[in-house]
């Protein structure tokens, strides 16, 4: 008998001499409960993260169509030409 089959035949005669432990009836509901409170959280701040994002894509839309920072300057080195 090989080293993993003396360790699994040992686990099952425990698991199998061991009675099944007591649960509280109440035990599923409140997992439940705690349960759906937490997905709601998730969902809260997932959708307020979403939000955050969004109003973080049109601020910098907005900023980009107001200042145009793909525009060259205008040069300052040279006086303009006039009276040619």
């Amino acid at each position: 008998m090989s080293l993993e089959n003396r360790k699994s035949a040992s686990v099952r005669a425990v698991l199998d001499s061991a009675a099944p432990p007591v649960v509280p009836a109440e035990l599923c509901a409140e997992a439940m409960r705690r349960g759906a409170r937490v997905l709601r959280r998730r969902r809260a701040v997932r959708r307020l993260l979403w939000c955050v994002l969004a109003a973080a894509a049109v601020a910098f839309l907005v900023w980009a169509t107001m200042t145009r920072p793909w525009v060259e300057p205008p040069s300052q080195t040279t006086p303009p030409l006039t009276g040619w």
